[in-house]
């Protein structure tokens, strides 16, 4: 018999439990993300170095491998890797991305160096170029301002093993106690590399010929943008509408979200290869919800922008009910813009490779409804990973609810008075575990259009909305004591839907998909 281990959490005054097997299959575990990347074991934040190369994606990520929760002391570089964007292989730690006597890894990014500008190539071999913060632990604990310095790491196997470059750090710290997350494109028209750097209330824009030797370019963000926490995390990038190249820069803020804790804001502007001008004064917010943080994009995929975020907030990030993981990444998404009333705004939908997992289910064609219905019958019991595709002609107030029979359930929809999409998780489950979890999370409407498309990425713990063709994007994690199996849509006012699909996923671990994940 299974000798079977019973772990006690107080939450919020009520005491539960969860049965453990002694043995559990990878990937398997309650609340697993079943279409999601997420580390074996252990601990990961911050999506870092992400490169494409040789028909591969390159995910690596910040990475605590011997502790459930963030060890900052031991930070080091996780490494996935991927042909298709949705299912991923854990690699072992990379050898030579691990804490040394200037410090832990934190975030950065990577980049291959065709040309070999940095030197580092030989034998043929093209060079990966790692660009990451080196964190000091002990000056930070010293009480020194420097202890963030900027450094590099090189590869000739695709980031299998690193060489850290022997004159690191290559950017010194002036005195400035929040310096890091480096992120360094290729400037073609001025022959440069650009490196984008969090100083802590703005970015700092330095350039190189070579990764090794940086000057600083100009600032940008002392007066611009939501400073209700430290800017993190930057990212810069062209993208072109209708002919014209718009530069976009993403900035993580944590705190000062909009849903409260951890979010990324975006500013659409022009860039010189020196400076950034920002043409948007509005705060532009990448994702509403607060479960995508440090959101930065693929380098090496060409014009096609491939973005992805860590689906956590830093608010309760250590305090997750999850039993041998702790952290998850948002599924890759498709940056693109558009115009709005004159004013250009990113749009983001998962990445159409989505569509390898995706499986046939109901579809209801055009239906009216009011008061509340029960779409049991018609559609059967919900899948546990699934994609949710509602069209409506002309947008009235609605409201989607998944639930289960322990009354637990989560409400996604449309307010009309205030002109929002909404996640109401408020009981959705295990609530307990921060004051600020239990909430109703909304997301202004940009679109100004009659008819309105919401697709919905639901997987077993979490949620992302993505409503108009991904204008309005919310996403949400949620832990119910057991699956929402029931979906109802309900509403005052009698509204029609000219379309609703429910597309089951397969699991991208494989088997485990048919696996049992709650007690």
């Amino acid at each position: 018999m299974k000798k079977i281990i019973i772990s006690y959490i107080l939450l919020t005054g009520c005491l539960t439990f969860q049965s453990i097997a002694q043995k559990v299959k990878p990937y398997s575990e309650q609340y697993r993300p079943q279409v999601h990347y997420s580390p074996q074991k252990n601990w990961m934040n911050d999506p870092n170095g992400m490169f494409y190369l040789n028909g591969k994606y390159h995910l690596l990520y910040q990475y605590s491998p011997f502790t459930l929760r963030p060890d900052f002391e031991k930070m080091h570089w996780g490494h996935a890797v991927s042909t298709d964007l949705v299912h991923w292989k854990q690699l072992p730690l990379s050898a030579g991305l691990e804490p040394d006597e200037q410090g832990a890894i934190f975030s950065g990014s990577a980049v291959v160096d065709i040309n070999n500008t940095s030197g580092f190539g030989k034998d043929g071999k093209i060079p990966v170029v790692a660009i990451f913060t080196h964190h000091n632990m002990e000056g930070e604990r010293g009480g020194r301002n420097d202890f963030q310095t900027q450094s590099l790491a090189y590869s000739l196997d695709e980031g299998n093993t690193w060489t850290k470059y022997s004159d690191n750090p290559v950017v010194k710290n002036p005195g400035i106690r929040d310096f890091r997350d480096p992120k360094v494109f290729w400037y073609g028209d001025g022959k440069k590399w650009i490196m984008t750097l969090a100083t802590k209330d703005r970015i700092t824009f330095l350039s190189s010929p070579d990764l090794k030797n940086w000057t600083k370019e100009s600032e940008f963000g002392a007066s611009e943008g939501e400073h209700g926490g430290v800017w993190e995390c930057p990212d810069l990038f062209p993208m072109t509408l209708k002919g014209k190249t718009h530069w976009v820069l993403l900035v993580s803020i944590n705190p000062g979200g909009p849903n409260k804790g951890s979010a990324t804001q975006y500013f659409i502007g022009q860039f010189d290869g020196k400076r950034f001008v920002s043409e948007n004064k509005d705060t532009r917010w990448i994702d509403f919800g607060p479960e995508n943080y440090a959101g930065v994009t693929w380098s090496g995929t060409g014009k096609r922008k491939i973005f992805l975020g860590w689906m956590n907030n830093w608010s309760y990030a250590d305090k997750l009910p999850t039993s041998t993981w702790s952290g998850a990444s948002t599924f890759p998404r498709e940056l693109n813009l558009v115009n709005i009333n004159g004013q250009t705004y990113i749009r983001s939908e998962p990445a159409k490779e989505l569509n390898l997992i995706k499986l046939s289910g109901p579809n209801l064609r055009k239906f009216t409804f009011s008061g509340h219905q029960d779409l049991s019958k018609k559609i059967g019991k919900l899948p546990e990973q699934y994609i949710l595709k509602l069209n409506i002609g002309h947008l009235k107030a609605y409201k989607i609810i998944l639930s289960n029979h322990q009354r637990e359930k989560i409400e996604i929809g449309y307010n009309q008075e205030s002109n929002t999409f909404f996640i109401d998780r408020i009981h959705s489950g295990l609530v307990g575990f921060h004051q600020d979890f239990p909430a109703k999370l909304v997301a202004p409407r940009i679109s100004t259009s009659k008819s309105s498309q919401l697709t919905l990425l639901v997987d077993v713990s979490s949620i992302e909305l993505f409503a108009d063709e991904g204008t309005s994007v919310l996403t949400s994690t949620y832990f119910p004591s057991t699956p929402f199996d029931t979906v109802s849509l309900e509403n005052a006012e009698k509204i029609t839907i000219s379309n609703l699909s429910i597309n089951p996923l397969k699991s991208i671990w494989g088997s485990s998909n048919n696996t049992k994940r709650y007690p």
